[in-house]
């Protein structure tokens, strides 16, 4: 298992390694001159010389790319165009608002996907199964940007129960900068007000994000379930007498839940990058909204960091993945023998 995970390990520096060396690449490709939209046309162009020089823009791309690679590992992303400061300190601020978004939408996902696959399987070709079907269809035609206006019409303006717009309330201040995470920063410091008025800001935009990835997994937890159910191995088990809530979740899901928690992973890190549009209706200061708002401005520097860390954020998900698939089917860790 240990040289399970180091092979892993070694495979995603390579992976982030060649991640790094494409958005590079890129970013550089795009028309447009970063130096001069950074500055403005009215900016003279000695000015704009002397920004080139100093964001390496005039010297040969290898050589670009070397720089900012020593740079990134000494943990200096550069200076971001746009908001004129440290693409570190940015990462700092808007990164965790992003996971928070992200975490919470990830639990509403699997709970709501394992719910819903179990209820359908349970009930096959009855009328919950077929309602889940419906609602399936329905949550992945419907965009995740689509779900958040309606949400944010409806709390925002029919039904104010919900907190709709930002992080906090006007008038709450943030609680001590700890971890970025809004909840565990205020309960960390006793605040138990703050934690509540965060966590109401955050339903609604990780219900919206979380919507689309639920009804898929929760077809996919339908389809294997329901496969597994004619095996010869719960037919046996039927013909012992065991109850069918047991064979359903002892000897029922395991097995099929293994296809299933892999695509999970990769919904769950997608939504790292795929969120910007919730952020942007919902007026969330995170990591999409800022990656998203770099790219229109190309801002070099921001671009580069922010496609990492969503890289980044796929290769430890898709290794956490990968363990508990383990974990789950032995033949997995066996090497498949």
């Amino acid at each position: 298992m240990v040289r399970y995970v180091l092979k892993r390990l070694i495979q995603g520096i390579f992976v982030l390694f060649g991640v790094s060396i494409m958005i590079f690449a890129l970013s550089r490709i795009i028309p447009g001159d970063p130096a001069r939209l950074a500055l403005g046309q009215r900016a003279t162009q000695e000015a704009v010389d002397t920004l080139s020089r100093q964001m390496y823009l005039d010297k040969p791309l290898p050589m670009q790319y070397g720089l900012w690679l020593r740079d990134v590992f000494s943990g200096d992303f550069g200076i971001s165009l746009t908001t004129k400061r440290s693409v570190t300190l940015d990462l700092i601020q808007f990164l965790p608002a992003t996971m928070e978004l992200v975490i919470l939408s990830g639990l509403m996902m699997v709970g709501g996907a394992l719910l819903l696959g179990r209820l359908a399987a349970k009930y096959h070709d009855k009328f919950a199964d077929g309602l889940v079907r419906v609602l399936s269809y329905a949550g992945i035609a419907i965009p995740s940007f689509v779900v958040a206006i309606l949400l944010l019409v409806l709390f925002g303006n029919t039904w104010k129960i919900i907190p709709t717009l930002g992080r906090l309330s006007p008038g709450v201040s943030p609680p001590p900068h700890m971890t970025g995470f809004f909840i565990l920063d205020a309960l960390a410091a006793g605040q138990l007000s703050t934690a509540w008025d965060a966590f109401l800001h955050l339903l609604l935009p990780a219900f919206a994000l979380s919507l689309g990835g639920m009804f898929q997994d929760a077809r996919l937890m339908r389809s294997a379930l329901t496969d597994n159910m004619s095996k010869e191995y719960m037919c046996v088990s039927r013909s012992y007498g065991l109850p069918e809530s047991v064979l359903l979740n002892k000897y029922l899901f395991k097995p099929s839940s293994t296809s299933v928690i892999t695509v999970m992973g990769l919904d769950l890190a997608a939504m790292v990058g795929n969120a910007f549009l919730v952020e942007k209706i919902f007026n969330w200061p995170g990591l999409s909204k800022y990656g998203i708002t770099a790219m229109i401005a190309k801002d070099l520097n921001a671009i580069c960091a922010v496609v990492l860390v969503i890289g980044l954020t796929f290769l430890v998900i898709n290794l956490i993945v990968d363990l508990i698939n383990a974990m789950v089917d032995p033949r997995i860790r066996l090497g498949g023998s």
